[in-house]
């Protein structure tokens, strides 16, 4: 089968196309040959060795969408056939509240969906959603399932309730924008592009604002009259302004870091604000079954900003790197 593969750390440039083995189901596995694939921002800190735990070589890729195409033993028959989404991760664990020490992204050290074929536990396949097509939903399950748990699982958002997601434009930003546009919530949004702002607009935002001003977080404050709920994976020195414009009993949820920890903090306003800071990761099977689930009642269609050939990873790595897209870039494998 043809495969994307690293084989060395240094950039997206190092990623190559082979052709490899294709993998055997073993027990309690199926194998689906995957249609399309999808990047995040993960498979490109791996290139550039900025990832915890780099394991080479390795098919990196964590979300894919296919269909069921051999079984393993013990493997129930009417799963062959099936159109199924990747739970994209192994060992959750028994805890809804956090995932067990052994829980892991798929795509490095374990294979990945940057492949023809990939084999995973038949407990991780969940079918598709009929109103999507392939390119939607492998754009939808490492990223979406992050933003759910981050709104709506951690956050617990309510219909109504004002939403901010911060540094609109990258996968889980969309997917929080999406879902709490669907939610029935009032979504505001940060970018320091304009073109994404409207963009965001377009797609449901009540509004926006420009990080790069100064005073962005007044311009917000005055917009909304206050959040009930921030969605933010930048950290940073913007956490301060973040955490400034909650409301009373407000949440700010961190799915990420990606400006370094943020200084200080507002511990007044915390404490008489009664507000909460939470973390937040990927979520368990559970949470990515109630997503799609979601999906389906809302017939919600993910953000794709470009499809490249699965021959062409190099390219989509380079454009993820560079920070350019909005939404999900996807690698169409046929």
């Amino acid at each position: 089968m043809k495969a994307i593969l690293l084989r060395q750390l240094g950039g997206p440039e190092q990623l190559t196309v082979e052709d490899i083995a294709t993998p055997e189901p073993g027990p309690s596995q199926v194998r689906v040959r995957l249609h399309a694939s999808a990047l995040n921002r993960r498979d490109v800190w791996i290139t550039l060795s900025q990832y915890p735990g780099i394991r080479l070589p390795c098919i990196m890729g964590s979300d894919g969408a296919g269909v069921v195409d051999q079984l393993g033993p013990d493997v129930p028959a009417e799963l062959l056939g099936q159109e199924v989404m990747i739970y994209p991760a192994y060992d959750w664990g028994v805890d809804p509240r956090f995932p067990s020490p052994t829980f892991r992204v798929l795509g490095m050290p374990d294979p990945g969906t940057f492949a023809e074929y990939l084999c995973v536990p038949a407990s991780h396949v969940f079918p598709k959603p009929a109103h999507l097509n392939w390119q939607q939903a492998a754009a939808i399950p490492l990223a979406g399932l992050t933003s759910w748990r981050a709104l709506m699982t951690q956050a617990a958002a309510q219909p109504g309730e004002t939403v901010l997601v911060t540094g609109i434009g990258g996968g889980v930003a969309t997917f929080a924008l999406k879902w709490a546009v669907a939610l029935g919530a009032r979504a505001f949004v940060t970018s320091g592009d304009e073109a994404k702002l409207a963009q965001a607009r377009q797609m449901g935002a009540a509004g926006g604002v420009n990080y790069r001003a100064e005073d962005w977080d007044k311009q917000l404050t005055q917009l909304t009259g206050g959040v009930d709920v921030v969605i933010d994976g930048t950290g940073g020195p913007a956490f301060k302004s973040c955490f400034s414009v909650l409301k009373p009993a407000g949440r700010l949820v961190m799915y990420g870091a990606t400006a370094g920890n943020p200084p200080g903090l507002d511990a007044v306003r915390l404490f008489f604000r009664q507000a909460r800071i939470i973390g937040s990761t990927m979520g368990s099977p559970e949470e990515f079954a109630a997503m799609l689930r979601f999906v389906a009642e809302h017939r919600i269609e993910p953000v794709i900003d470009r499809v490249f050939p699965l021959d062409q990873a190099v390219a989509a790595h380079q454009r993820l790197l560079a920070a350019e897209q909005l939404g999900k870039l996807v690698l169409q494998h046929d």
